[in-house]
C-alpha cells in the first residue's frame, strides 16, 4: 500500500498556520484586560450607583448620630430631676407614715413591760458569772447572750468558747444556732459566786 507524501509546501502551510493561530491566541490573552466590554460598562454604572447609596447611607449615620447626641444633651439638662422626684415621694410618703404611727400610738394602750429576770449579788464586771446566771433557767443562743451582755459577737463566742472548754456550759449542737445551758461544774461555780461574791 502506498502512501502519498504532501508537497513540501502544504506540510508548511499548515505548521505556519498553527503558529500564528497560537501567537493570536497568546495576543489576544495579554490585550483583553484592557479592553473594556459591555458587561464592564455595566459593572461600572453599578459600581457608581452603589457607591451614591454608600455615601447616602454615610450621610443618614453622620445625621442620626447628631440627632442621638442632642436628645441626650437634652437629657443631661437635669439628670437629678429624676432623683428628686423620687426623693420628694419619699419624704411626703415618711411625713404621712409618721402621721399614722403618731394617731396608731396614741390611740394604742401601753403595754406592759416585760420583766428582765433579777440576778443577785452579780457583778457586772465578770462577763463569765453574768453568763452563768443568765442561763442557769433556760438554754440560750450565743445571739441572746450576745444582746444582754452588749458586747460584739466575736467576745460572745470566744467567752462561750472558753466555758465549753471548761466544762461549766453544755452545747447543743442539734438545733441551728447553738444553745447553751449550764453544767453541774456551772451550778456550782454560780453558788459558789452567790454565797462568796468575791470569787471569780
Amino acid at each position: 500500500m502506498l502512501v502519498e507524501i504532501p508537497d513540501p509546501e502544504v506540510i508548511l502551510g499548515v505548521i505556519l498556520a498553527f503558529i500564528i493561530g497560537l501567537g493570536g491566541l497568546y495576543g489576544y490573552y495579554k490585550i483583553r484586560p484592557f479592553i473594556k466590554s459591555k458587561s464592564d460598562m455595566v459593572d461600572a454604572s453599578q459600581s457608581e450607583r452603589l457607591e451614591y447609596y454608600e455615601r447616602q447611607l454615610i450621610d443618614m449615620k453622620i445625621r442620626l448620630d447628631a440627632l442621638e447626641i442632642q436628645g441626650i444633651e437634652q437629657k443631661t439638662e437635669d439628670p437629678n430631676l429624676e432623683l428628686k422626684q423620687f426623693l420628694e415621694k419619699l419624704a411626703k410618703n415618711e411625713v404621712q407614715e409618721k402621721e399614722v404611727t403618731i394617731s396608731q400610738e396614741s390611740e394604742k394602750v401601753p403595754e406592759k413591760p416585760v420583766p428582765t429576770p433579777k440576778i443577785p449579788n452579780i457583778e457586772h464586771t465578770n462577763p463569765t458569772n453574768y453568763v452563768l446566771h443568765l442561763i442557769t433557767n433556760k438554754a440560750m443562743t450565743s445571739r441572746d447572750i450576745q444582746v444582754t451582755l452588749k458586747k460584739s459577737r466575736e467576745h460572745t463566742s470566744r467567752l462561750m468558747k472558753k466555758l465549753f472548754e471548761e466544762g461549766l456550759v453544755e452545747r447543743n449542737t442539734e438545733t441551728k444556732p447553738y444553745t447553751y445551758s449550764i453544767t453541774e461544774k456551772g451550778m456550782a461555780k454560780v453558788e459558789e459566786v452567790e454565797v462568796n461574791p468575791t470569787v471569780a
